[in-house]
């Protein structure tokens, strides 16, 4: 069943939001060669809990973090550990936030110095499939339209579309009904109606679109061992268009990046 929110109820959840989203631009200026996942990941427990927050991902089915920290050929899920970042590698960082009731929850991949051409181009073409899918979330459409339109748009560029992780709707509990796949069918699926937030969150891969889990129970990798990368925006329906909840300026601000791309999806100055 979808849970509709209020008006009151989605600026509580942009609030929850925006604390995940300045937790990723305060992140972004530490992710170097050298640095930990373990080291980032208690970073960023203080600076949620410093934002009268608490995290959303800790203890949440006994995930054992505050952030699922995936490098390279890891798709989600990744445990942080004591491994250092090298030069070239590439990491999501997915995070989350529950305050005043409600979670906040979005992810970016970010570069770890200079990284390879071709990991370059996945990451940019897997971010604009996110816009590309978030332009369908709008009255009249359906869950399918959002995951034909990513899948299209990666696919034809030669890119796999993971198919057994998907978005969700988001709200008082961290995973609500409608599942947002990144693959389908234009008009089918469940309506999107006015009040809904979702989470949608392409993943794609440099290879295959087949995956395999470790034998920690969590960290998702790519079959073939390619790069992966995975991008993710918290979305409500407002006014019958997609009102972005969730930003990348804070991260773009600390990288030194100027990007228009989410104001198109503003129907609010944040």
């Amino acid at each position: 069943m979808i849970i509709v929110k209020t008006t009151e109820e989605i600026e509580l959840m942009r609030e929850s939001a925006l604390i995940v989203s300045k937790t990723l631009g305060m992140l972004a200026s530490e992710v170097k060669p050298g640095v930990t996942t373990l080291q980032l990941d208690a970073l960023a427990e203080a600076f949620i809990r410093d934002h009268g927050a608490v995290p959303g991902f800790l203890g949440l089915y006994d995930f054992p973090n505050s952030l699922c920290m995936s490098p390279n050929a890891q798709i989600v899920h990744g445990i942080p550990n004591n491994t250092p970042l090298v030069e070239g590698d590439i990491i999501s960082i997915d995070c989350g936030a529950f305050k005043n009731d409600f979670h906040g929850d979005h992810a970016y991949t970010f570069e770890v110095g200079e990284v390879a051409p071709e990991t370059k181009k996945l990451l940019d073409v897997t971010k604009a499939s996110l816009y590309v899918g978030i332009r369908e979330f709008k009255s009249g459409n359906r869950v399918g339209d959002v995951g034909y339109a990513i899948q299209k748009f990666t696919e034809d560029h030669g890119y796999g579309v993971v198919r057994e992780l998907v978005g969700h709707g988001l709200g008082r509990k961290m995973h609500e009904d409608p599942e947002m796949p990144n693959y389908g069918k234009r008009g089918r699926g469940k309506k999107f109606i006015e009040g809904m937030v979702v989470a949608i969150e392409p993943m794609t891969n440099l290879g295959t679109h087949r995956i395999k889990q470790l034998k920690d129970g969590w960290t998702i990798l790519t079959a073939d061992g390619k790069p992966s990368a995975h991008f993710e925006h918290d979305i409500a329906l407002v006014n019958g268009k997609p009102e972005l909840l969730s930003t990348f300026k804070y991260i773009y601000e600390a990288l030194g990046i100027e990007s228009n791309e989410e104001d198109e999806f503003r129907q609010l100055k944040i």
